[in-house]
């Protein structure tokens, strides 16, 4: 043996070590960077004291069809109606079947890909380059042959990514619920303002018929010489104010029919055939119990933005084993020849086989980029997960404080509705015995259509809370035991 060969070769050893160090050292990393995001823990948002006086009853989670509990069936088809036609929903189910399509993408670049092709060459050889007879002749070589390529998911990049994707397509199917939910709440909403809309119709119509009696008992008192042309002038400034009242209420009716034609996908036509609502009967006043555990898995904007967190996670890991050295797997196999007649002959048959190694070395910071980007998309996911929960549990505390204050409003308003009606009916019945006038009973009028209008109106922001209230608890959605944990970015 050579000695100096050997020598050689030994040297080539040792600094074998030293050259792998070397282009490591080199390589791009991810060192520095990390994730800053944290979520909440919900056990922490303490909500003991909001809701004590408030009763707890397990029934107190909404139903899916929730709805129905308002008891009016016109507004149970209505909703049925919007769920099936509205345009809305149709682009929810679009951006979920976009999302799961990203999931199979990611789910082939896992796979192996086989391709099989056939090609026929045609090739004339330069004289100068290549004497005859091969040079100058024209001939076809026929020739057909497969590939395989397969990139070994050794870190469990790919399948990072594919569970990225995973994550993001589970949000959308669940922002299809949000969007469900949303659109029934605002159907309800919009039915609860259009019943409010004809209860001041009949306000200002009596308020109109009031004016009109009003100014025509004024006319018989200046024929009588008891008033004069300004109380006259007074009566009909007040009739045309009455009329001006009845044509907004009108409008309100309108404007409640047309928004619910918009909600149910339709044109204007379809919200003339809206029948009066009825009055509905607005959810009872009660709590579930664990509300603040229990709330992450009921409403699907928590559940929504969980997924998304556990998605930006996944993506973390994909992106960082792009830092890493990966190995891929090639295959090249078919048949050529000269001639199509010993084209399947053995002697036309090639293959070829090449795993590779390939080691990120200098990308000018790309993949560092790559991966700040994917941990800000983290941390925004789980900022956006945090305002969520907070907003969550109080927008629960919200509502129910604002039925609290709504019944003793309701309350109050109805012993002021009571007290207004006995006034009414007092002065009428001092009018038949002569003892007051027609005026003072139409003044006394005035006030219990006041108090009747404002009773209403309480009325029905009472029902559009409870509304609210169905949607801050998840309207039915369940999705406890199936929520993807608060992902942590692993370092």
């Amino acid at each position: 043996m050579n000695p100096n060969g050997h020598h050689a070769t030994m040297r080539a050893i040792r600094l074998a070590p030293l050259l792998l160090a070397t282009v490591v050292a080199g390589c791009a990393n991810s060192g520095g960077l990390h994730t800053n995001g944290t979520a909440i823990d919900a056990a922490t948002l303490h909500s003991e004291r909001s809701f004590a006086k408030i009763k707890t009853t397990q029934a107190a989670w909404p139903a899916s069809d929730w709805w129905t509990r308002l008891g009016d069936a016109q507004l149970d088809a209505l909703i049925a109606e919007a769920l099936k036609d509205n345009p809305d929903l149709a682009s929810a189910d679009a951006r979920a079947k976009q999302a799961q399509s990203q999931v199979d993408a990611q789910n082939a670049k896992r796979l192996p890909t086989v391709n099989a092709d056939a090609s026929v060459a045609g090739v004339r050889l330069p004289t100068t380059a290549f004497p005859k007879p091969i040079g100058g002749s024209f001939a076809t070589y026929p020739a057909v042959y497969a590939s395989f390529n397969w990139g070994l998911d050794i870190w469990g990049g790919k399948r990072a990514a594919w569970e990225a994707a995973l994550g993001q397509a589970r949000a959308a199917e669940v922002d299809v619920h949000a969007a469900r939910l949303s659109l029934s709440v605002n159907v309800a909403r919009a039915y609860v303002q259009l019943g409010y809309a004809f209860a001041e119709k009949d306000v200002a119509d009596a308020q109109l018929k009031r004016a009109n009696a009003s100014h025509a008992l004024v006319k018989q008192r200046v024929a009588a010489g008891i008033d004069n042309q300004m109380q006259v002038k007074q009566s009909e400034a007040t009739v045309a104010s009455a009329e001006q009242q009845v044509a907004v209420a009108n409008e309100g009716i309108d404007s409640g029919r047309i928004a619910l034609a918009v909600l149910l996908g339709k044109g204007p036509d379809r919200g003339l055939d809206i029948a009066r609502p009825k009055v509905l009967q607005p959810a009872a006043l009660a709590l579930p119990p664990n509300l603040t555990a229990d709330l992450i898995g009921r409403r699907a904007d928590l559940v929504a933005a969980r997924w998304r967190v556990e998605a930006a996670t996944k993506n973390i890991a994909a992106v960082k084993t792009e830092f890493l050295p990966n190995l891929s797997l090639s295959a090249f196999a078919g048949l050529t020849s000269s001639s199509a007649d010993n084209l399947f002959s053995l002697p036309a048959r090639f293959l070829m086989v090449q795993p590779a190694v390939s080691l990120p070395i200098f990308d000018g910071g790309r993949r560092r980029a790559d991966l700040d980007r994917a941990d800000a998309s983290y941390d925004l996911a789980v900022a956006h997960y945090n305002a969520t929960l907070v907003g969550a549990v109080n927008d629960v505390a919200d509502k129910l404080a604002n039925l609290a204050s709504l019944q003793t409003q309701i309350g109050a308003q109805q012993r002021a509705v009571d007290a207004a009606r006995q006034a009414f009916d007092l002065s009428r019945q001092r009018y038949r015995a002569g003892i007051g006038s027609y005026l003072d009973t139409l003044s006394v009028q005035q006030q219990l259509l006041a108090a009747e209008q404002r009773a209403a109106a309480l009325a029905a922001q009472q029902v559009d809370t409870s509304v609210r209230l169905v949607q801050a608890l998840g309207g039915g959605f369940d999705a406890s035991g199936q929520t993807a944990p608060v992902a942590v970015a692993a370092p």
